[in-house]
């Protein structure tokens, strides 16, 4: 995330979710995970044609096997990106002053361009107060991932001896930043946090935070997929982090995360409770 200010100026009253996540996922890693999605389930605006030879010619349809003509811009360092804009008026912002065949453009789906467009570097809103550059690698990881980093999925067999216990730091930023982010999710119920440490796998031992949830399997694993990509980007010295579920049922770890931790978040019940029942009407 790129931003030329040490503060963050209000919202503008005209930016759409896109741009509000983008303003917000600049100082808040927490919305990055929903700022990649929204992009994800975008329609962006970049400059060039379809290779349309007829004007009015009516909407065309763009696919990952269609041609563009994309216009690249070039950045200070001499290398070139392809511009995408949030909306036309951030791009008529940003091309101000360009002559009216440069100005041609065509609407897409983002992820549709970023099938067409691997290998490139992309910039969203360039020239813009908030801004996002894509390089290849990043692509590559959206399409695939849904973010900017790629968890591994480890199963511990019955043999695994775990050392658990407590950090001797308190990783303060990642903790904010994830409980943000759970504070938006509502299948949450309790997070804890440990260090973790399987002398037969890794030299060092691993953050551990352990989520309690409530939903489907497909929801919960979609959940700590965002909470890893939030923990990638906040964890001191790009120290490992694990994640595992935990239970009330289940022994070992969530007996130990649960009898002899206290979780760093907690649902507020009633938050949900004042949505659900109606006032009585009483004085």
């Amino acid at each position: 995330m790129s931003v030329p200010h040490d503060h963050l100026p209000a919202a503008a009253n005209n930016e759409n979710e896109l741009e509000r996540l983008l303003r917000l996922s600049v100082t808040e890693t927490a919305y990055r995970p929903a700022f990649y999605q929204t992009l994800l389930e975008a329609t962006v605006y970049v400059l060039g044609d379809a290779g349309q030879e007829e004007e009015g010619a009516g909407e065309v349809a763009i696919t990952a096997g269609s041609e563009l003509n994309l216009l690249h811009w070039e950045k200070q360092d001499g290398s070139s990106i392809i511009p995408l804009f949030s909306s036309l008026e951030v791009l008529e912002r940003a091309s101000a002053g360009e002559s009216p065949q440069e100005q041609a453009f065509v609407a897409l789906p983002a992820r549709v361009l970023f099938e067409m467009t691997q290998g490139e570097e992309l910039f969203l809103n360039p020239k813009s107060e908030f801004g996002k550059e894509f390089t290849p690698s990043e692509v590559t990881l959206l399409l695939s991932t849904g973010g900017l980093s790629a968890p591994a999925e480890l199963v511990l067999d019955k043999e695994s001896q775990l050392m658990i216990g407590q950090p001797p730091e308190y990783p303060s930023a990642m903790i904010d930043a994830l409980t943000t982010l759970f504070s938006q999710k509502k299948p949450v119920r309790r997070a804890f946090l440990a260090l973790i440490h399987d002398k037969a796998a890794d030299e060092l031992p691993n953050l551990l935070v352990g989520i309690e949830a409530d939903g489907t399997e497909a929801e919960v694993d979609a959940l700590i997929r965002e909470a890893g990509n939030v923990a990638s980007e906040t964890s001191p010295d790009d120290q490992p982090v694990d994640f595992c579920i935990v239970s009330e049922k289940e022994r070992g770890i969530s007996h130990y995360l649960i009898s002899h931790t206290q979780p760093f978040y907690q649902r507020k019940w009633g938050s949900w409770l004042r949505n659900i029942i109606p006032s009585s009407g009483k004085a």
